[in-house]
């Protein structure tokens, strides 16, 4: 199943963790260190709904978004 939305093509986003350590500054301490930076995905909240498309009913995969728009019709 791709991580796509059926509607508007929103999809998944690539970002970064970052792991510090340390005492912050104003709390005392010498200030937070970057100790790792890992690579991570941000993935769209995409639903398997029944949609009404041109009279027939099909399986789409829709975002939360297009849902909460009013962008599809449900079944």
């Amino acid at each position: 199943m791709s991580r796509l939305c059926d509607i508007c093509g929103k999809g998944s986003l690539t970002g970064n963790r970052i792991t510090r350590h340390g005492l912050p500054k104003k709390k005392g301490g010498i200030g937070l260190h970057t100790t790792g930076i890992h690579r991570r995905r941000f993935l769209p909240n995409l639903q398997r709904i029944h949609v009404n498309e041109a009279g027939a009913i099909l399986i789409r995969n829709v975002c939360t978004t297009c849902l909460k728009a009013g962008k599809v019709l449900k079944a």
